[in-house]
Formats: C-alpha cells, sequence, structure tokens
C-alpha cells in the first residue's frame, strides 16, 4: 500500500486449477487468429453503436464480456463491454473462411472463423438500451457468467435469455483448468497475457495494450464454445448445457442480500470475543465509511489483517498507527475504537451460533447415501462430485427432498438418482 489517501493498490485473488485430460480438439499452427483493427473496434459514439447493432442482427451468437473497476472504486461499475462477432456471419464477402481443421478424434470437419472485435464505452452520451434489446435476442457466449449477468444487470439493466457459459461447457467435459487461459491454450495453443488484470479500468483513454488484454476476453469465445459445443453433442449432452446456463441466469436475477450484522465479521474474527469484538466492528465501519467518501476500495483504507490487529492492539493499550493515514483519518480512526472500547458490555457483538438442531440420525443416513451416489455418478461421468453436487446441496436435500428441485437441474437429479 502507498502512504497516500488516494493509493490504487490492488490485490487479486488466484486459485490453482488441476489439469486432466488433453484436448479432442487442436488448431493447427498453421492457423492464425487474428484481432481486428482497434481503430476500428471502439464505439464510443451513437454512430458507431448504430453500424455495430446492424452487424448484431445479422448473428445468432454473440460473445460479450465486461471489465470493472473494483479494484480502484468504493462501488463498481460497468467500464468497459467487449463484443466478439464473427466476420463470415456478419459481412457477406468479407473474410476468409478459413483452413479447414480437424480434431483427432472429431469426426468431422470445422473451420476457422476470422473475429470482429469491439469494446464500447458505456458513456453517459451513448443511450446503450438499442444495445441491451439487440443481446437480448441473441445466444451471448460468456465465461463464468454469473460475475457479468450482475454488472450488465446493475450497469446496463440488461438480462440475457439465452447464455452459453464456457465454464459450464469445459466442466460438464471433465475439464478441471476451466480458466479462460487455460482453455484457449488447450484448444489453441495461443498464452494469453496478464499484464492488465488489475489496471483501473475506469481511467480514460485506455491504452493499446489494455484494449488488447480485454479483447482477448471474448476473441476466442466464439470458436471456443464450438468447439466445447461439438464434444457436448457427440456425448449427448448438451441438454445438460441448456439447463445449467438456464439455472446459471436466475440465480444471477436473485439480489443478494447480506445481514449488516454479519458484514464486520471478517476472517479471523471469529477468534476475537468482547471488547475484542466490539472495536474490531467499529474499526470496519470506519473503514466503510473512509472508503465511501475517498471512493476507493476499503483494503485501499487499511487491509482486514491490520483491522484484526488494530482491534487487539487498541483494547490491550497500544494506539496503532500507519504512515499512509493522513492526520484527519489519523484522528477518526482513534476515535472510533474510543467509542466502541466505552460501550457496556450488553452492547458488545455477541458470539454467532448455529441455529437449528442437530441433523437426526435418519438425515444423517439419507446424506451420507446421497453423498454415495453422486460419488458413484461423479465417476462415471468423470466429473467433479462438488458439480454434480456441493456439501451444503447434499445436507440440505437430505433434510428436505422436496428442496431437491429448487437446488438442482434436472441431469444433477438424474445422477442422484432423485
Amino acid at each position: 500500500m502507498t502512504n497516500d489517501e488516494r493509493s490504487t493498490n490492488a490485490q487479486m485473488t488466484q486459485h490453482p486449477e488441476r489439469a486432466r485430460r488433453h484436448s479432442d480438439f487442436a488448431i493447427p499452427s498453421v492457423v492464425v487468429i487474428r484481432h481486428s483493427s482497434f481503430s476500428l473496434g471502439l464505439i464510443a459514439t451513437s454512430a458507431q453503436l448504430g453500424k455495430l447493432l446492424e452487424k448484431i442482427a445479422r448473428v445468432d451468437r454473440v460473445a460479450v464480456d465486461t471489465e470493472a473497476d473494483s479494484l480502484h472504486c468504493y462501488r463498481e461499475k460497468l467500464c468497459l463491454l467487449q463484443i466478439s462477432l464473427p466476420v463470415r456471419e456478419v459481412v457477406a464477402g468479407i473474410g476468409d473462411a478459413g483452413p479447414e481443421w480437424r480434431g483427432p478424434n472429431a469426426g468431422r470437419e470445422h473451420r476457422s472463423r476470422p473475429q470482429r472485435d469491439y469494446v464500447v464505452y458505456p458513456l453517459a452520451n451513448v443511450d446503450l438500451e438499442p444495445l441491451c434489446a439487440a443481446l437480448e435476442r441473441k445466444e451471448i457466449v460468456l465465461h463464468g457468467a454469473d460475475f457479468d449477468l450482475r454488472l450488465l444487470r446493475r450497469g446496463l439493466n440488461f438480462s440475457a435469455r439465452r447464455i452459453f457459459d464456457t465454464v459450464i461447457a469445459a466442466r460438464l467435459l471433465g475439464i478441471r483448468e476451466f480458466s479462460l487461459a487455460a482453455l484457449v491454450k488447450r484448444y489453441f495453443g495461443v498464452e494469453l497475457g496478464k499484464g492488465s488484470q488489475k489496471a483501473n479500468w475506469g481511467r480514460r483513454p485506455l491504452s493499446a495494450r489494455m484494449i488488447e488484454y480485454a479483447i482477448n476476453d471474448t476473441h476466442y469465445l466464439l470458436l471456443l464454445a464450438d468447439c466445447l459445443e461439438s464434444q457436448l453433442r457427440e456425448r449427448d449432452q448438451l441438454d445438460w448445457l441448456r439447463q445449467s446456463c438456464q439455472r446459471a441466469i436466475e440465480q444471477a436475477a436473485v439480489e443478494r442480500v447480506r445481514d449488516e450484522d454479519e458484514l464486520w465479521r471478517i476472517r479471523g474474527s471469529a477468534s476475537l470475543r468482547g471488547q475484542e469484538a466490539a472495536v474490531l466492528r467499529a474499526l470496519w465501519q470506519w473503514r466503510e465509511n473512509e472508503a465511501e467518501a475517498a471512493d476507493r476500495p476499503p483494503f485501499h483504507i487499511l487491509q482486514n489483517h491490520e483491522l484484526l490487529n488494530a482491534a487487539t492492539s487498541f483494547v490491550s493499550g497500544s494506539m496503532p498507527d500507519y504512515k499512509h493515514f493522513s492526520s484527519r483519518r489519523r484522528q477518526t480512526f482513534r476515535q472510533a475504537a474510543r467509542t466502541a472500547m466505552r460501550l457496556p458490555e450488553p452492547e458488545w457483538p455477541v458470539m454467532r451460533r448455529r441455529f437449528g438442531t442437530r441433523p437426526g440420525r435418519e438425515t444423517v443416513r439419507r446424506a451420507e447415501e446421497l453423498r454415495r451416489r453422486r460419488d458413484w455418478a461423479a465417476k462415471e461421468l468423470d466429473l467433479e462430485p462438488s458439480f454434480i453436487a456441493p456439501r451444503s446441496v447434499i445436507e440440505a436435500i437430505a433434510t428436505n427432498e422436496t428442496c431437491a428441485t429448487t437446488l438442482l437441474v434436472p441431469w444433477q437429479q438424474a445422477a442422484l438418482d432423485l
């Protein structure tokens, strides 16, 4: 963290994934997927948007991705909308269909399709409602749809009707490394750059490097969807994909509501009791107020482990300090702690308790039986067990089997023999 209240420090969490199998499809090295001209793909005016809408009208499937400023602002907002279209389907006579290629076990020929890529700036002076209307009539190809669908709903009031989630498709094929970079390398032998992962997408103008990074998120999605779709068709599992994608749309439309009294309970807070917990709660709220006023993510003000250490330090009689605090911020920080330490004991936070009763013997037996069925099905289908039904769902159905229809899609229910 820099010693400045306007810090743009960023944190990213990475989740390692394990490789399982080699792809049945591959593009020969002679096939080159080329980007279109950046200068022709930036949509920042109503006239440019109008031309894009004409092209979208001629295709059935559109690749979409988004970029937000969640690492740089208190409330994230949609900063960029990337769209890729197949050129061959967009403008007759433009673009060669490309050389033929055959996967080792595909049994049929496929053609490489040139892509036309666009970056849409969600500017205040450009009405994007026509774009939303156009996209609602198409199948939208996304990679990990939940975040993008939620961001598009909040930012543009857009709700997709049909999606093709390449993460869901890959997991249905038993692929364990399903990040976009892993799938692009697996199918196309291309290494995607990571240089702009932490970039501030709210800044203008965007650099050429940032634009290239953003376009890469959709440039390969249409052809990737084709590859995954062909494999799922051969397995007769396309309907499974449709079921899971429809559920993803439904889940993304549900507003997440969090208990205000639970928000301050960050990781590690369970070890704090009494007055320490009261101070932590006060410091967390202070940090929220500071972050909102500065329009910065809370971790730019103070990171979670520093909040925990500060709470225990104040109660033990120490006076934690941070060099990057201004005198005003330092004063309000200490005042928040002093106010919390003056609270009477009845106003201290209470330890969280699990509600409900321990599951009975019959419920435990049903959960074990469901887990056994799930694990057997996962082995037969070569899928991750949690992709069929995570532990929480197993326990919920064991308690009340009628909730299976709301927690699982039909193919998952069939795998559990429900």
